[in-house]
């Protein structure tokens, strides 16, 4: 017997999320024929108060720019990056982050922590959300086929996708502790995530 193969088999499917009603407007890129990178920058420097990003792979120069940039005017900018991808190649950016003062969390928790999102500005009336296939890179621009939305002035889009951001940053790791170790968050204090989480840039 597999009871736990069996009580797996008799969990309720996740619920299908309810619908967000259209609004707003609708930005459209497809790389590498149109400038991806440089709509994302554009959308960063226009941030007023935050940029809550989600990073895969990340090793754009201008985009890694633009968050510096952010912050030294006084935007709140946070990331959470997938640990594997931030310590297993060469040009990733999330140090360059991590040395301007930005707050790095890193995603230990998931096989891949893969979604490639800004949340911009949330609750404010310019609030955006950039999501789509295109990771921070130099090769999702020049060498890959992606694409890349930016769903502007839509509340309810820009709320679920900071909800998510949030619910991502509860269960990752400060980057430092990140960097030293592969334990499950659960396996290290509370309180050191917290900080780090609730620490103002």
């Amino acid at each position: 017997a597999l009871p736990g193969a069996a009580q797996q088999a008799r969990r309720s499917p996740p619920p299908i999320p309810p619908q967000i009603r259209a609004q707003g407007s609708v930005q459209v890129a497809f790389a590498p024929w149109d400038g991806a990178e440089a709509m994302v920058v554009a959308a960063v420097k226009a941030a007023r108060r935050q940029v809550l990003v989600q990073a895969y792979s990340f090793t754009s120069r201008a985009l890694a720019n633009a968050l510096i940039a952010a912050r030294r005017r006084g935007v709140e900018v946070r990331v959470p990056a997938d640990r594997e991808q931030t310590f297993g190649g060469e040009s990733n950016r999330i140090p360059e982050l991590v040395a301007a003062g930005i707050p790095v969390l890193l995603e230990v928790r998931y096989a891949s922590a893969h979604n490639k999102v800004m949340v911009i500005d949330a609750g404010l009336g310019n609030q955006a959300v950039i999501t789509g296939s295109y990771n921070w890179t130099w090769a999702a621009q020049n060498r890959n086929a992606e694409n890349v939305l930016i769903l502007r002035r839509n509340a309810e889009v820009a709320g679920a996708y900071a909800a998510n951001w949030w619910r991502h940053a509860a269960d990752a790791l400060p980057y430092e502790v990140a960097r030293n170790t592969l334990a499950a968050p659960a396996a290290l204090p509370r309180q050191a995530r917290e900080e780090m989480i609730e620490a103002s840039p």
